[in-house]
């Protein structure tokens, strides 16, 4: 036995034997990994383990977590499922595809670890960045188009042969006409997507719409109320604890509800300054070539109809110790919610 896997055997076994407190609060909801990239940034350090206790003592009734590159220790595999038995919580991993085919064996280890930690699904992504700050030409856009295509394709057989379903979220790149049709494509059951409430509304995409149409795809779900507000070249655009913002949640949920109910609902409540939506300069629209005035004329007067609630607030204006309180006391009231407004209960 190496020194890393003693460790990680080790770790797991103390793990099991002190098991993390009850929370005051819990629901059915889990926990992206970016609910807690102040005070403990979970895709950085420690495991997906560390995240799971560290989620449960928080409320969660899940988590979606990460492994990080190279080998995969067996003994976090045994330990995580074992754990999230024992606490009643769901995991699902999340994995980039493989860029090449060189890179097809790494990712159909993670599918398998997955599998053996007790995942009923995956998450993944296209873009890791935003369309209208990564993309400044429309060959670039088509570029991404291209490589992304010959990724799923390269996924999809992995997905099929391990019988693993996996959520393609809507990661700020794709249109939901773009989107609809591109899961089509592939026709598997094991390809569907990972729906963000809030994410395509950066777009100019109605965030309703966009559920209603994704809703029949959905593998997995990114949980979150938004808040906007007006200014000079667009608006700006901020995740707000449930039922802060403007989003009608519990009609988004049922929805989805309706198409797949067994779908597993993660908060992705991000603490950070509020995102700039620069939907009235022209470099935002040189990938839109599919796109007229409407998509514009709507999002604005979206954003002018639903005033924020209260002042948005710029997270680097804070010290340490206030932006630690601001994100904890942000998760402890979605978790509320998602209980008692959207009975997401365990």
């Amino acid at each position: 036995m190496t020194r890393r896997t003693f460790m990680a055997a080790a770790s797991a076994v103390a793990a099991r034997a002190a098991a993390p407190a009850a929370p005051a609060v819990r629901s059915g909801m889990g926990f992206s990994p970016d609910c807690f990239v102040i005070g403990r940034p979970s895709r950085t350090s420690g495991t997906v383990l560390d995240y799971l206790n560290y989620a449960y003592e928080r409320g969660a009734g899940g988590i979606q977590g990460f492994i990080p590159p190279g080998p995969i220790d067996p003994a976090l595999v045994k330990g995580v499922r074992e754990r999230s038995e024992q606490l009643g919580m769901y995991v699902e991993l999340v994995a980039l595809m493989p860029r090449e085919d060189a890179g097809i064996p790494d990712f159909e280890r993670v599918v398998k670890a997955a599998k053996e930690m007790g995942c009923k699904c995956m998450r993944s992504v296209c873009l890791t960045g935003r369309r209208y700050e990564t993309f400044n030409d429309l060959a670039t856009w088509k570029t991404f188009v291209t490589d992304s295509k010959a990724k799923l394709a390269r996924t999809v057989p992995i997905l099929e042969r391990n019988k693993m379903p996996l959520g393609l979220e809507n990661h700020k790149d794709w249109t939901v006409e773009q989107m609809v049709p591109l899961l089509k494509s592939y026709s598997s059951e094991y390809l569907g997507t990972c729906i963000d409430w809030g994410n395509n509304m950066s777009l100019c995409d109605d965030p309703v719409e966009l559920v209603e149409q994704l809703a029949p795809f959905c593998i997995n779900s990114h949980i979150k109320d938004m808040a906007v507000e007006e200014y000079a070249d667009g608006f700006y655009l901020a995740e707000v604890p449930l039922g802060h913002g403007m989003l009608p949640l519990k009609k988004m949920f049922d929805t989805i509800v309706s198409k797949r109910p067994n779908v597993k609902f993660s908060l992705d409540m991000l603490t950070r300054n509020p995102l700039v939506i620069p939907c009235l300069t022209e470099k935002y629209w040189v990938t839109f070539t599919d796109r007229n005035g409407v998509y514009l004329a709507r999002m604005l007067r979206m954003v002018r109809a639903n005033k924020p609630k209260k002042p948005l607030v710029w997270v680097d204006k804070l010290d340490q110790q206030a932006k630690l309180k601001f994100e904890q006391d942000n998760v402890a009231q979605s978790v509320l919610y998602a209980r008692d407004d959207l009975g997401l209960k365990v």
